[in-house]
């Protein structure tokens, strides 16, 4: 074989390997860093309480192939003698995020918590990449657990709107948001702060149009 030869076949193998591993790199870059959970905890907003909900997201994620992220729930907890106030725009990294098909659905942490963000019932995806029932479906599963305000913040009323920082299923309420964009309350196009649950039992939660689904979010 001459040296015109093995320098060809050089520069494919080398353009062969260039190209792999740009794929790789642009799969890497678009991995799934945000889902709805496909199942709640089973126990109203009883989910173990953020490190609960966290295990939850973390679970569900590597159960869906993915590898090599830290996952966040997207809940806000009421301040407490042991504990300042956490804010669940605070928890979630700071982007961008993509969907189970790799679709972007916000840039920034500002983004996220703004009419820049992506998200709605075609984007806003379980961790199968699987759409999620919404307002017109049966059952209508649209209200997701966040007990946040718009800018993702904790609701600072003087209530309780995360049932007892997500560890109870009996009296309280729990703030939801939209996934899909649409309904009642207050802010019924608003993804994280549409209106309050009727308590925070499974059958509550149900009742006023949820699952006890929460938003989870790969904070790298």
């Amino acid at each position: 074989m001459n040296t015109k030869r093995l320098l060809t076949c050089a520069a494919v193998i080398a353009a062969s390997t260039f190209g792999a591993t740009n794929a790789q790199d642009s799969e890497a870059d678009n991995a799934m860093s945000f889902f709805i959970t496909s199942v709640g905890s089973g126990d109203g907003a009883n989910l173990g309480g953020l490190a609960g909900a966290d295990a939850h997201c973390q679970n569900l994620a590597q159960a869906a192939g993915s590898r090599g992220k830290t996952w966040r729930a997207y809940l806000s907890a009421h301040a407490t003698e042991e504990m300042a106030a956490i804010d669940a725009r605070d928890r979630i990294g700071f982007g961008p995020w993509y969907n189970a098909r790799g679709v972007e659905v916000a840039s920034t942490l500002n983004a996220l918590h703004s009419d820049f963000m992506n998200l709605g019932k075609e984007n806003s995806l379980d961790e199968n990449g699987n759409t999620v029932n919404g307002r017109g479906d049966t059952p209508n599963e649209h209200d997701i657990l966040t007990g946040s305000t718009l800018a993702g913040n904790t609701v600072d009323d003087g209530d309780n709107h995360t049932c007892n920082n997500w560890t109870s299923n009996d009296s309280g309420s729990a703030h939801v948001g939209h996934f899909d964009r649409q309904g009642g309350g207050a802010n019924p196009t608003s993804w994280n702060s549409a209106h309050g649950s009727r308590g925070c039992s499974q059958a509550n939660l149900v009742a006023t149009g949820g699952a006890g689904y929460f938003y989870c979010f790969a904070t790298n």
